[in-house]
């Protein structure tokens, strides 16, 4: 995909990796690019910043993402590329989450891309083009060590997305699926607790390297867009050798408790 003259909607728009790529969509020459997200002061000063419509959207309400894709095609035009970028950490560990906390992070990191495709896909289908950008996370490739949530969740979002690829590659639809690993944003950077483990900050990268590999994967229209190369390099390992990578896995739960001791 080009972006040059696309109209875009970027969910989770307005902070971290969603902020990088409305810039940096922008900078393509965009048409229109949405900044959508629950922040809409911080939304308004990203749009502010790139000519671009701001929307207060809580992409776990179904009303609200609908919603979301008429305002873009009344400013803009129609949809070319919908970015469901939106996404939570949620709470820490297993054992003491609760149910609520089960299904806040659920609609977060999963409902909200089913909910943008069900609202974008009929215009995309109708004239036979368009392009799906769920974010998941390497987590949703490998696993997360310590945020049971998460993981699950994100797991779901790479499945989804395929199933998107799947069953709508030949009616013209594209779909890709971002999963980076340590980005310096606000979720990674937060406190001891609910941080990802000190051992993805050495090779964490910055938002704006992420809208670099993203708009690389756009452009040869990869389904898979690993900004850090060596995520590539686990997920061909876990499906060589599953028990080989679950025994490694827990070695590196070992070492991450230790230091936590």
């Amino acid at each position: 995909m080009n972006l040059q003259d696309k109209v875009v909607i970027v969910t989770g728009g307005a902070n971290g990796i969603g902020r990088a790529l409305c810039k940096r969509f922008a900078a393509e020459r965009a048409r229109g690019v949405v900044v959508s997200d629950v922040d809409f002061e911080a939304a308004r000063q990203v749009a502010a910043e790139i000519n671009g419509l701001a929307v207060k959207t809580d992409v776990a309400n179904e009303a609200d993402v609908v919603a979301l894709v008429a305002k873009a095609n009344e400013a803009f035009g129609p949809v070319d590329l919908f970015c469901s970028n939106a996404g939570i950490s949620g709470a820490h560990g297993f054992e003491a989450v609760t149910n609520d906390e089960w299904q806040r992070i659920w609609e977060i990191n999963v409902m909200a891309h089913i909910f943008a495709s069900r609202a974008v896909l009929p215009q995309m289908l109708e004239r036979g083009s368009g392009y799906l950008l769920n974010t998941a996370s390497a987590a949703g490739l490998l696993t997360n060590i310590g945020l049971a949530p998460y993981s699950v969740t994100k797991h779901a979002a790479v499945a989804f997305a395929e199933w998107l690829s799947i069953t709508y590659g030949g009616r013209g639809i594209k779909v890709s699926c971002l999963c980076p690993l340590g980005v310096k944003t606000n979720m990674l950077m937060g406190d001891a607790e609910t941080r990802f483990g000190g051992f993805l900050l050495e090779g964490a990268i910055e938002a704006e390297d992420v809208a670099e590999a993203v708009v690389l994967g756009l452009t040869e229209e990869k389904f898979l867009i690993l900004p850090h190369p060596e995520v590539a390099e686990y997920f061909q390992r876990k499906a060589g050798d599953y028990d080989r990578w679950l025994r490694g896995m827990r070695r590196l739960q070992d070492q991450i408790n230790s230091a936590k001791a």
